[in-house]
């Protein structure tokens, strides 16, 4: 049961995916323990860069804060593997964009444990000097690591790309919140940047791979994850 008290709670719900259980993070990362690995999806490092050169001018902190968050993160759980699921980086020319700070940090983490980056459609060819191996798919038993969702069934499938949020009114207020969204058989992940934004999981994009109303969208909250069935959401 969704209920807006709940988001203030310090816990980290299991989601199994084909029996696979993962824990979820209020910061938009699934943890899988017995595997020791952290999954993250969609860090888009240099969004607010691109954007600049384009004249639209945003903060110039979302590599930074997006790098705080993911380095907080593997301190907590110390992942063995950590797997990037694609559009790790905005576009082609990222790693030049980004300050010497940042890609220092970067290194860092990579260098910390293995770490894999899948090939999105934003960086097809992920920069190699920041270290990592660069995949299409990891497969792992009944899960597959890839960047873009496939049409159902794909069971096992762990993936990002659509950058899913959900809408749910509770006690008359409205809340719109990222989420992973599963049915059980796949986990489509919420986008980690700072500045990735959300489609909607009842938008028709997500037709073709949870159809109907038989998933659930967890919400993040503050402190929290919150699962809510589809048939509780609303359209934007």
């Amino acid at each position: 049961m969704y209920d807006v008290k709940d988001i203030h709670l310090e816990t980290h719900p299991a989601l199994a995916v084909c029996g696979v259980a993962f824990d979820l993070t209020p910061e938009g990362a699934a943890f899988l323990a017995a595997e020791r690995l952290l999954v993250v999806a969609d860090l888009h490092l240099e969004k607010g860069a691109a954007f600049a050169a384009r004249g639209i001018a945003l903060p110039p902190y979302d590599t930074r804060a997006t790098l705080a968050r993911l380095e907080n993160l593997i301190a907590r759980f110390r992942p063995r593997i950590v797997i990037a699921l694609g559009d790790s980086f905005h576009d082609a020319r990222a790693d030049s964009r980004m300050a010497a700070e940042d890609a220092a940090h970067l290194a860092r983490l990579t260098r910390s444990c293995d770490w894999i980056w899948i090939s999105g459609n934003h960086d097809p060819a992920p920069p190699r000097e920041f270290g990592g191996e660069i995949m299409e798919e990891f497969h792992l038993g009944p899960l597959t690591f890839r960047h873009e969702p496939q049409s159902a069934p794909a069971a096992g499938e762990i993936a990002g790309h659509l950058h899913p949020c959900a809408a749910v009114r509770v006690r008359g207020r409205r809340l719109r919140r990222r989420c992973y969204a599963s049915d059980g058989t796949r986990m489509v992940l919420p986008a980690f940047g700072a500045y990735a934004g959300g489609l909607n999981v009842l938008d028709r994009a997500f037709d073709d791979l949870l159809p109907g109303l038989d998933f659930h969208a967890w919400m993040m909250g503050g402190r929290t994850v919150v699962p809510v069935a589809a048939r509780r959401l609303e359209a934007d």
